[in-house]
């Protein structure tokens, strides 16, 4: 392990985050690893410790272990993006980073591009190697992805072959002997065959394409050419997404990116190091959350003025509950309905089912609406096309439902919410159909 190291940790919800911080550069860089990964195990293979020392040569190196992993909690359930986006925000939060650069890599990336879009204050420049936009279900615009059943299969063979076996053949094709034995423990030591299973299982839910568009920071996307893990398309792909982000396809066949590190080294210092913090943005990608009583009018003709008065402000106190619960933002309350924001989308969705469950405790219904979009924020307040499609996803919805636009459902991937398809529509005064799912209670 690395002399003077400390691992310290973060109080993320209920789970305690082990980060560790080396350097003194000018930048605060955040390394969010691939798959599994051990604080101290790292140090102890010599191309991964020149790796993050390099790193920390001309940064202050932040890392971390996910939760379920290395040395942070461990029986913590599958973390969704949203949720191991908490736990990065702990991490910087924990040791004053205002405002960093992040650097993904793996399944690293599509967790970094959803942070970088919700909270591009804090962002300074995004870095991607070796990622992917979707993990399963090829189609027509990312044929790359593994079918279902080709993920199910290797998650199967990875919890079988754990012992002696951590993938290195496909992760790290040029991989010494040595170097194999280092990466056997490392693995081990980062979680058991069922959690490396299961975060293959819940890795092949993301899909963050709709994501790509809204990122508005300094991008740098690297792949390597022979990478058997994700195609050197996918990055491609990613790059293409992300407005005015460098392509940079590496030769090689090592999706691990300490192998070879220099190749990697070069490309991060030469694009960070002349990265210079812009304007604070005022565009990010929020959840939109609309909500409304559904048959006010009659209910107020037959309760009268004052016991309706009294009912809709019980409905307000419940609604606003759920909200300050849910970390939702009120934004407007327009007779009957609520307009809230929320910085992610699975706690956008169970505040919609909570509040919907709540109110029907007084004998009301409401209909809700859920969609996650590229919004402006301007004196405090929210616009855009995001707010547009939320208010008309919800007047979609019946009595007692929460709709969600396709994007939602995609980004809550491993959240554990389950939705029933509602097919495609059309939603007044917005282009072409959009996907519609119910979301159904957890």
């Amino acid at each position: 392990m690395a002399t003077g190291v400390e691992t310290l940790y973060a109080r993320s919800g209920d789970v305690n985050i082990a980060y560790q911080v080396v350097g003194e550069g000018p930048l605060d860089l955040v390394l969010v690893p691939g798959w599994v990964s051990h604080l101290d195990v790292d140090w102890e293979g010599p191309e991964l410790a020149y790796f993050l020392r390099r790193l920390a040569g001309f940064s202050r190196l932040i890392r971390f272990d996910k939760r379920g992993t290395g040395l942070s909690d461990r029986n913590v359930g599958l973390p969704d993006l949203e949720t191991r986006m908490d736990d990065v925000r702990a991490v910087m939060d924990a040791v004053g980073s205002e405002r960093a650069a992040l650097y993904g890599y793996s399944e690293g990336g599509p967790m970094c591009c959803l942070f970088a879009a919700t909270y591009p204050e804090r962002v300074s420049a995004l870095v991607l190697y070796g990622s992917y936009a979707k993990r399963r279900d090829p189609d027509d615009d990312y044929p790359w992805a593994a079918t279902w059943a080709e993920r199910q299969e290797y998650a199967a063979q990875v919890e079988r072959e754990w012992g002696v076996n951590a993938d290195e053949a496909r992760l790290g094709p040029t991989m010494e002997e040595a170097t194999r034995r280092w990466w056997l423990r490392r693995a081990r030591s980062s979680a058991s065959p069922a959690a490396a299973r299961d975060l293959i299982l819940m890795n092949s839910q993301i899909d963050i394409r709709h994501v790509l568009p809204t990122i508005g920071v300094p991008t740098l996307v690297m792949h390597r050419r022979g990478d058997a893990d994700s195609r050197w398309e996918e990055g491609r792909y990613l790059a293409d997404g992300i407005a005015g982000a460098r392509f940079v396809l590496l030769e090689g066949s090592d999706h691990l990116p300490w192998a070879d590190g220099d190749q990697v080294l070069d490309e991060i210092e030469g694009f960070l190091t002349g990265v210079r913090r812009g304007p604070d943005p005022d565009r990010v990608l929020a959840t939109i959350l609309f909500t409304d009583l559904v048959d006010s009018t009659r209910r107020a003709v037959e309760l009268g003025d004052r016991r309706w008065a009294d009912l809709v402000a019980a409905h307000h106190a419940a609604v606003r509950a759920r909200l300050e619960w849910f970390r939702g933002e009120e934004l407007d309350t327009a007779g009957d309905g609520f307009f809230a924001v929320f910085d992610g989308p699975a706690r956008a969705v169970r505040c919609a089912l909570a509040i919907r469950d709540a109110v029907r405790e007084l004998g009301l219904e409401i209909r809700a609406g859920v969609h996650t979009g590229e919004a402006e924020r301007v004196d405090g307040k929210v616009a855009g096309l995001a707010v547009n499609v939320g208010a008309r996803v919800a007047a979609t919805a019946k009595a007692g439902e929460v709709i969600v636009s396709s994007t939602v459902r995609d980004l809550v991937a491993g959240s554990g919410l389950e939705f029933e398809d509602r097919g495609s529509r059309e939603l007044k005064g917005l282009p072409g159909e959009w996907r519609l799912f119910a979301a159904q209670s957890a």
